[in-house]
């Protein structure tokens, strides 16, 4: 056999087949991040879409809800839902606002138990009107096939897909594309590694500075009162598992 051959068989495989040794460059264009230092390092120069995507972090609040301030400010001003789902704090609606955010087109989605958190993820997924999903799991309860669930229900989504994981999820296997850690740095900036993409692996993590508001970017671990100068943000409580729970998450407004 010629030592020509295999080459050449790689030559006329399809555009479609992925070779490990390139950045996979889908037909589906990610949406940007918003940070020119990471788009390049994603395929698709972008976040992902109909594709989950991890983001694993140390502890909440470090900045992860920053590091994606750029694409919920485009999805709400193009007035589509952007969807918390189950964060572990409430988000400051006027540090969101002071980003550009429109807070009208944010929902977010209250679910305590870990066993409907999960529930709730796979049923918003099989819901088309929503532009982006932000969604906390569970770690003790997160198995495999829960994710292998939820990457197939996101392949039909019309929007990214983003899964909140802690710092032990980095170890277990997982069917996500896209898999980024996490990191806190000092002076306002996040150092995030690629764990995992279709494409060569990166030795170096990035160090990105984040997005800072006009107001402090807080996290409010209680819901406060209402400010009468701002929207409030949308919330919906997740029900239990009964065939009419479905029509609680269906609108995605309350």
């Amino acid at each position: 056999m010629s030592a020509h051959r295999p080459a050449l068989a790689l030559s006329t495989l399809p555009a479609s087949v992925w070779r490990a040794g390139r950045l996979d460059i889908s037909t589906n264009t990610g949406l940007s991040s918003g940070f020119s230092a990471l788009d390049p390092v994603l395929p698709g120069a972008g976040w992902p879409v109909g594709a989950l995507t991890e983001l694993i972090c140390r502890e909440p609040g470090i900045g992860e809800l920053r590091l994606l301030v750029p694409l919920l400010r485009r999805i709400t001003q193009q007035r589509k839902f952007a969807i918390l789902l189950a964060p572990p704090h409430i988000p400051y609606a006027p540090a969101l606002a002071s980003f550009g955010i429109d807070l009208s087109y944010l929902v977010v989605i209250q679910a305590p138990n870990a066993v409907d958190r999960l529930w709730a993820v796979e049923q918003t997924l099989k819901s088309t009107g929503f532009g982006a999903l932000l969604a906390w799991l569970p770690q003790q309860r997160t198995r495999p096939e829960h994710l292998r669930r939820m990457q197939l229900a996101a392949q039909s989504a019309g929007g990214p897909v983003f899964l909140f994981r802690q710092l032990p999820a980095q170890f277990e296997a997982s069917p996500a594309p896209l898999r980024l850690l996490l990191l806190p740095r000092p002076n306002q900036q996040l150092s995030v590694q690629v764990l995992k993409r279709r494409g060569p692996v990166i030795a170096q993590p990035l160090l990105l500075n984040l997005p800072q508001p006009v107001s402090t970017f807080t996290l409010r671990g209680s819901v406060a009162q209402p400010d009468t100068t701002l929207p409030s943000l949308a919330s919906v409580h997740a029900a239990p598992r009964t065939p009419a729970a479905s029509r609680v998450l269906g609108p995605l407004t309350h």
